[in-house]
């Protein structure tokens, strides 16, 4: 906003604020807020110190909308409340030359007497920034704190020093260009920067998209080339066949020469004879079925790999489509096309939400640790693999099927013998073990627990885990927040 423009937000700013009264702050951002001072039709004064971009204009907005955006209060909008909190304003003046706006205000003490604190709205590039001041001029407080000559807190208000002007810089006219504007400049104003955010909205989501549609296929196309690599070294699932044949129909007549098999091959009109890779230290039996097993382990390897690159190269197509759907709807300006896509992630995450995890028993132990106790088996496996970080400890019944346990420990601390003890106590008691007098629990921290390929709901093995014998109870010296 440069001066020639902030002069007439300045004059318009005077006509329609002049005797209202400061109300209530909304903050939009670390460096944006707006305030309402009580005008008509939902009009708000709207402040804006990003470097990038400095800014002052009159708004119109919905106030449910205004709120729905707002953030948490900062400590300057309390100071400004406290300072400023119905207080008339009686000037908006602009220093001469300066990119700044200062609101004179009129209020009264809380002992009767009259005060005049103002605010200083500096739009000055990389030093922009709120500051409020009392009646001698001194500031009181900022929307950000510099160390500034002037600009600190309890010294007498002073615009930044100028840098040096360079010959190769733009000029002050080109810091923000705006259309011709014969009405409103406030109105005006809005108008061109709600365009210009819809804008670089619509682009950061734009290319947002593009770089996940393209980071989606190179991890595909990746995948494909893993898929190949896989299935070359798995080998030609019909050689290792004809090669185990061979061998046994030579049982006989074959001939060793360290590691090779010399052989006759019967698959070949001419019978030719032919060497066969072979451990020298087993015997030929042996060596055939060794080669029944490649020819098994490659078939098999072959038409999982088959089937997954018939997935992932419909998947490649299906984003290469996207790709192009996409690249339309950028070229057409078309925001629904990413609306559309917001919603469907809105929704998956209002699914997720409804399906939150609800399958765990909680406990707090008697050193103030949260202690999670699985109920099903399938609850066991979302308890362990999808809740419990890599250093909570983990238990289970030793020789009993039963619940998980997981013991948070989010502060990565030593836990306690008298939690642990607690903790194994309850693994005991949700277990097939609980009759017995005593059981055997196995603890360990949850990063030594894998879950075997293809294994039931609930199964689990351990790399490393020590074992303690305890009294399948529940603790009476235990808060117990839940029970099934």
């Amino acid at each position: 906003m440069n001066n020639a423009t902030l002069e007439r937000v300045q004059g318009e700013l005077a006509d329609v604020l002049t005797g209202r009264k400061f109300g209530k702050v909304f903050p939009l951002s670390r460096r944006v807020f707006a305030i309402d001072f009580r005008i008509p039709q939902s009009r708000y004064l709207f402040i804006n110190t990003e470097p990038a971009s400095p800014r002052i204009y009159l708004i119109h907005r919905g106030l449910k909308e205004l709120e729905q955006a707002s953030e948490n209060t900062r400590t300057f909008h309390l100071l400004m409340k406290r300072h400023l909190s119905n207080a008339d304003l009686v000037d908006v003046d602009k220093l001469p030359d300066e990119r700044v706006l200062i609101l004179e205000f009129k209020n009264l003490s809380e002992m009767g007497e009259t005060l005049s604190p103002s605010l200083v709205i500096q739009l000055t590039g990389r030093s922009s920034n709120v500051f409020l001041l009392d009646e001698n001029g001194c500031i009181v407080g900022s929307l950000t704190e510099k160390d500034i000559d002037g600009q600190r807190i309890a010294e007498k208000y002073s615009p930044p020093a100028r840098p040096p002007a360079r010959k190769d810089s733009a000029s002050e006219t080109s810091i923000e260009p705006l259309p011709e504007v014969n009405g409103s400049i406030c109105a005006a104003l809005d108008r061109f920067y709600l365009q210009k955010e819809s804008e670089e909205r619509f682009h950061s989501r734009s290319e947002a998209a593009r770089r996940s549609v393209d980071r989606e296929i190179s991890k595909r196309k990746k995948l494909v080339e893993r898929l190949n690599d896989d299935l070359r070294q798995h080998g030609d699932a019909e050689r290792w066949k004809r090669f185990g044949d061979l061998l046994l129909a030579n049982i006989a007549t074959a001939k060793r020469n360290g590691d090779r098999l010399i052989v006759t091959d019967y698959f070949d009109d001419n019978a030719p004879k032919i060497e066969i890779e072979a451990d020298e230290n087993i015997s030929l039996t042996d060596a055939a079925q060794a080669y029944f097993k490649r020819y098994s382990k490659a078939l098999n390897a072959a038409a999982e790999i088959d089937r997954r690159l018939k997935t992932v190269k419909a998947e490649i197509a299906g984003l290469e489509a996207k790709r192009v759907d996409l690249a339309q709807a950028i070229e057409a300006k078309d925001a629904s096309f990413f609306a559309d896509d917001i919603d469907n992630k809105r929704q998956k995450k209002d699914k997720k939400e409804k399906q939150r995890f609800s399958g765990a028993r909680q406990f707090t132990s008697s050193d103030g640790f949260e202690i999670l106790v699985g109920k099903k088996a399938v609850d066991n496996d979302y308890l362990t693999f999808r809740i419990a970080g890599s250093l909570d400890l983990w238990l289970h019944a030793a020789d009993y099927p039963g619940s998980h346990v997981v013991v948070r420990n989010p502060n990565r601390k030593n836990i306690p013998q008298r939690t642990l003890l607690q903790s194994a106590q309850l693994a005991a008691f949700y277990s097939s073990g609980k009759s017995q007098p005593k059981a055997a629990v196995h603890y360990t921290e949850k990063k030594f627990v894998h879950k075997p390929k293809g294994s039931a709901p609930g199964l689990v093995r351990l790399a490393s885990f020590k074992t303690i014998l305890v009294e399948p109870v529940i603790p009476s010296a235990i808060d117990q927040k839940g029970r099934s």
